[in-house]
């Protein structure tokens, strides 16, 4: 929902003649989007561990989760290069933003992958910690490029 969120406003930002007086508001949309993120996998992890839900083992869910990745990683290249083409900052801050989200799905197959073959159910958890952490990198550092 937060990629959905953020590409809208690429998708809006890029539309508009006048972009420079939307730039500044599309940044800030990035960074609370990916705020968002990072803090809602943070009240996550508790609750899933408290709760003792654990990702289950799927073939489905993990040929989903691979053609995620690879869409994601490619998608981020693509925005991160058109971005940098074009001069245009909300694009290549987008783009970090989709690169996260592939990091996301990466992180959620290594859970999966750790519980269906290991047992490590809690490899789930502490893998979305790295996305925690670039989720709240790229919002601070999308809300500082909009200043």
């Amino acid at each position: 929902m937060i990629e959905i969120v953020a590409s809208l406003v690429v998708i809006w930002h890029l539309k508009n003649v006048r972009r420079e007086q939307r730039e500044r508001f599309a940044l800030r949309v990035i960074a609370v989007a990916s705020g968002l993120l990072a803090i809602y996998i943070t009240v996550q992890i508790p609750i899933t561990v408290s709760t003792g839900s654990h990702p289950g083992a799927s073939q489905t869910g993990v040929v989903w989760l691979a053609l995620t990745i690879a869409a994601m990683f490619a998608l981020a290249a693509g925005k991160r290069v058109t971005g940098i083409r074009l001069g245009n900052t909300v694009l290549q801050t987008e783009a970090r933003v989709t690169l996260i989200d592939g990091l996301l799905a990466a992180a959620i197959l290594a859970g999966v992958a750790l519980n269906a073959t290991l047992g490590l159910w809690l490899a789930d958890q502490a893998s979305a910690m790295v996305i925690v952490y670039y989720g709240a990198r790229e919002s601070r550092i999308a809300w500082r490029e909009a200043a």
